[in-house]
């Protein structure tokens, strides 16, 4: 007896490995399936009704779709740590139902993307000043140190006017979007990189017609540089989605297909 359970003690690391390899390699090709079918966890009924009373792009979907929007709004929280950063304050179900479902609207039409290399959110009340840049910042993405920090008065704004294509919770995601399709881990390269080739030659026009001031539809903001243009162009691709499809055919058509995702073609239906 004690042989077979020293046996087993010697085994059991390269069984972990084993079985970590296989389901890194049944993950690969199958994590789109793995992340659409097989989310058995349900949202907790407190977040459900949050989402379902404050969040707009869930109360549109169709009801299979909010039943998948809610399981993989589940999922982000869990795989997450929020931790709150002020005096007298703590990190609420709010907090964590509308920040994961900020991230969930971007990648809806990406199943197996949960940004998984970001894994802690820090959320402060109002602007707080960053050590590293000298500045008081809205929000921002650390990949470095895998964080994503939001202004909590900041990100509840952008989803109070939801047209005017300003909205910190998904200008930020669109940062960790754009990061996490570049990190070598699981989730790299989901976006078509042909696409994206694409996308970014027709940024680059953009860019330039915004630091020239001779762009009537994105705002200055967007062409510091190509990060910045890329998140302010999703920022607009949900909040204004008709206008920006009239503005800009082929840049919207590029993003929709990078994203999955038509919103103006729901808004005009």
């Amino acid at each position: 007896m004690g042989y077979f359970v020293g046996m087993l003690i010697f085994l059991s690391p390269i069984w972990v490995n084993t079985i970590g390899i296989f389901y890194d390699i049944i993950n690969y090709f199958f994590r789109n399936d793995i992340n659409r079918y097989l989310l058995i966890r349900p949202l907790r009924d407190k977040h459900k009704k949050i989402i379902e009373s404050a969040f707009t792009y869930y109360q549109i979907l169709s009801e299979q779709n909010k039943k998948l929007f809610e399981k993989r709004v589940r999922k982000f929280i869990d795989m997450k740590k929020f931790f709150y950063r002020g005096d007298g304050g703590m990190v609420t179900l709010e907090m964590e139902a509308l920040i994961a479902a900020s991230a969930i609207q971007l990648t809806f039409g990406l199943p197996g993307v949960y940004f998984i290399h970001f894994r802690k959110i820090i959320i402060y009340p109002d602007d707080y000043y960053s050590a590293i840049y000298r500045r008081y910042h809205k929000g921002e993405v650390n990949q470095g140190l895998g964080i994503i920090i939001l202004s909590w008065k900041n990100f509840l704004e952008g989803y109070t006017n939801a047209s005017d294509g300003i909205n910190l919770g998904i200008h930020e995601m669109s940062h960790a979007l754009h990061l996490e399709n570049k990190i070598l881990n699981r989730e790299y390269n989901f976006l078509n990189a042909s696409v994206l080739e694409q996308w970014e030659k027709a940024a680059d026009k953009e860019l330039s017609k915004i630091q020239e001031g001779k762009s009537d539809f994105f705002r200055r903001y967007g062409g510091l540089n190509e990060f910045e243009f890329f998140a302010v162009a999703v920022e607009n691709f949900f909040e204004r989605p008709v206008v920006f499809y009239r503005y800009n055919r082929e840049m919207y058509g590029l993003l929709s297909k990078l994203l999955n995702q038509d919103p103006a073609k729901k808004m005009t239906l």
